[in-house]
């Protein structure tokens, strides 16, 4: 198999050892998780079928980000307890990820079940002289870190632009460094605070993945990613962190899913123009819109258009006029396509060929997790 790696920036060999450690950056739990979530994790969900079928073990971990700012001001918002909205939430998510046969994942682990741990790798990164505390707050230096930017590759002034975008605040008077990234921070009154050497508080956000990945699978992760626009800051800030503590690479091959537009923009909470699953679900078979997903190359960015559901349907029932037919090569010919960076567009057309001109698709369907 080959994959692409975000920081080579190249089509590169995987081939693993021992059990795949893979690590996807799973939701924050504050609203309804949307088409673009579902195409992160079904490419994930792809390339663990392969694995598997390929006779790997693969440990998956889907992280839940149950306590930053975007999910306690919702939470205060909405007058609720954060933990409650997380449940209500992940609940749903859950749901929709059942719909399009998603496979259980091997832990799904909550940054409030992992506070220990944060605050011993917060420990860590102190104790090295790569971090500094200011008011309570304990930030990531930077420039201790030389390798800073090999995941993402942007510019400095890019940096800087993403991190404001992101809520890290690169005007912050209390750090040393515009990039300079938070790894605790102190509670406003209505927020959840555990003690810390640095005083009462909460984690920063990309602290919290590090030390979920680090205590789930080890030093160096096979692979781990999510969408195209955690690039920068969290992945890069995971990388630094956890490199500068353990002195070991963190990431084997990074993966960055491309995002999902629809009427013209980015799929977004804020901007409101969302498509869910549960609602392509209502109007068509839950296969459809599996289909209509892999139809796109994970590295693509694309937009939903109706059309897409529309043309699932259709290829879903010519594969299974098939089922009485007579076996084929085409399961082989799936599985070069998913070795060729998980071209499932290659893969789908491969099928296609087959169930024309006749042939039983259902083992190659059943690859891909589609149902006939």
């Amino acid at each position: 198999m080959r994959l692409y790696d975000s920081a080579r920036r190249a089509v590169a060999p995987m081939a693993p050892t021992g059990p795949v450690a893979m690590y996807s950056c799973g939701i924050t739990p504050y609203d309804a998780a949307h088409l673009g979530h579902a195409f992160v994790y079904l490419a994930f969900d792809v390339l663990t079928r392969r694995l598997r079928d390929d006779g790997h073990e693969v440990r998956v971990v889907r992280n839940v980000t149950d306590v930053d700012d975007d999910i306690l001001r919702k939470a205060r918002e909405l007058g609720v307890h954060y933990l409650d909205l997380a449940a209500r939430e992940l609940a749903t998510f859950e749901r929709d990820m059942r719909l399009i046969n998603l496979l259980p994942v091997y832990a799904e682990p909550r940054a409030t079940g992992a506070i220990a741990e944060i605050l011993t790798l917060i420990g860590r990164t102190f104790d090295e002289g790569i971090a500094y505390e200011v008011d309570g707050y304990v930030y990531f230096e930077v420039a201790k870190f030389p390798r800073f930017g090999q995941v993402s590759h942007e510019t400095r002034a890019r940096m800087v632009e993403l991190a404001a975008e992101h809520g890290g605040r690169p005007d912050d008077p209390r750090k040393r460094d515009p990039l300079d990234f938070v790894l605790w921070q102190p509670s406003l009154e209505d927020e959840p605070a555990w003690e810390s050497r640095w005083g009462a508080g909460r984690p920063g956000w990309h602290i919290e993945c590090s030390a979920l990945a680090l205590r789930e699978l080890g030093e160096t992760l096979d692979v781990h990613g999510g969408g195209r626009d955690l690039a920068f800051p969290h992945h890069e800030c995971e990388a630094a962190q956890s490199e500068s503590v353990t002195g070991a690479p963190f990431v084997r091959h990074w993966m960055h899913v491309g995002l999902v537009g629809f009427d013209g923009t980015k799929m977004s909470k804020s901007l409101g123009n969302l498509v869910f699953v549960s609602e392509l679900a209502g109007r068509s078979e839950p296969a459809a819109v599996r289909l209509a997903l892999l139809a796109q190359h994970y590295r693509a960015d694309w937009e939903w258009r109706d059309e897409l559901l529309a043309a699932a349907r259709s290829r879903l029932a010519t594969w299974r006029s098939t089922l009485g037919g007579r076996e084929s090569g085409v399961l082989d010919d799936v599985r070069a396509a998913l070795d060729d960076d998980l071209d499932t567009p290659g893969a789908l057309g491969a099928i296609d060929a087959a169930a024309h001109a006749g042939a039983s698709v259902h083992a190659a369907a059943a690859l891909l997790g589609v149902t006939l």
